[in-house]
């Protein structure tokens, strides 16, 4: 089969197609036959060895396909059987092994792009706005990166939950697809500070709850657009780490909170992970939760999606087809 395959980190250019033996479905594992591979940061910080891995390595932490084999001892999946998963590797390939326990069956109304573009930045959305701040009715919310994956997930969530949205974008063309999200206000960082239009927007007390997936350029403002004890969720760095925090800084701020989440600690139990993908595929078949596609590459061109994604010029889900 084809597969890209890493060697050893770098830039996009290590990430070469590759002809490797198909893999088997060990017990426990199964056997999909990939249709669609969603590009993630995880992938970037995976490929240049911010987040260590074993070389080696085929990318892609997200994807969705058809059951063609089943290992032993895997029980309620079957050959024909249409799957997506998050949280594990091997996804940048034609076929994929991969653990049972982390497969999740697609319902009709949901498609194989759909399903790769969705399950691992819509349940990250989902637990932000569930789990590490459970967004209430009429409260307002920031949320960077607005007009990107997460954030257009993270915004229609929030909105769900009866939030007040403001979003930030670089572009007029961003702020557009951020408002058609749902985004109640839109602050344009490239023209605006953030922190003092958060002020403005809010009469002088912030916001309950920050999601940030940029990391380094955005952690100031964050910190300095939140209320009092409201909560600073660093989920992401595309823009680079942040540097080390002195905890006195989050009294000042007001008691605030600062957390450190990732998706793999809010979906470690299987019926937390079901439950999770499956709100969001009621969400999306009820046409309540729109899953915008923002550019599709054949496997060969994983090199030139991930120069894209980090460039941070690009809106929506890349998908490797």
């Amino acid at each position: 089969m084809r597969a890209i395959v890493i060697e050893e980190p770098g830039g996009p250019e290590v990430l070469r197609l590759t002809e490797t033996p198909d893999p088997v479905p060990e017990p426990g594992r199964v056997l999909v036959e990939v249709a669609s591979r969603g590009v993630n940061f995880i992938d970037i910080y995976q490929r240049g060895g911010a987040y260590k891995v074993p070389m080696p390595f085929i990318p892609g932490m997200e994807a969705a396909g058809t059951v063609t084999a089943v290992g032993e001892g895997v029980t309620g999946l079957a050959p024909g059987q249409r799957v997506g998963w998050a949280m594990a590797p091997g996804g940048y390939a034609e076929r994929a092994a991969v653990d049972a326990s982390l497969l999740i069956p697609l319902p009709d109304g949901v498609s194989d792009d759909q399903a790769a573009a969705l399950l691992l930045q819509g349940m990250t959305a989902h637990y932000l706005t569930h789990s590490v701040h459970p967004v209430t009715d009429g409260e307002t919310v920031l949320v960077h990166a607005a007009a990107g994956g997460t954030g257009l997930l993270l915004t229609q969530l929030a909105k769900e939950r009866g939030a007040r949205v403001i979003g930030t974008v670089s572009t007029e063309e961003k702020e557009r697809i951020a408002r058609e999200a749902g985004a109640d206000e839109v602050i344009r960082y490239t023209e605006t500070p953030v922190a003092e239009a958060v002020r403005e927007l809010t009469s002088g007390e912030g916001v309950a709850a920050v999601y940030d997936g940029v990391g380094r350029d955005t952690f100031e403002a964050s910190l300095a657009s939140l209320r009092p004890r409201g909560v600073l969720a660093l989920f992401g760095q595309s823009s680079g780490p942040v540097d080390p925090v002195d905890p006195q800084r989050l009294n000042s701020a007001g008691s605030v909170y600062l957390t450190r989440p990732s998706l793999g600690h809010f979906v470690a139990d299987r019926d937390e992970l079901l439950g999770r993908a499956g709100d969001l595929f009621r969400l999306v078949e009820a046409g309540r939760l729109d899953v915008r596609v923002g550019g599709r590459y054949p496997l060969a061109e994983a090199a030139r999606a991930h120069t894209d994604l980090a460039s941070r010029a690009t809106s929506g889900k890349l998908l490797l087809v």
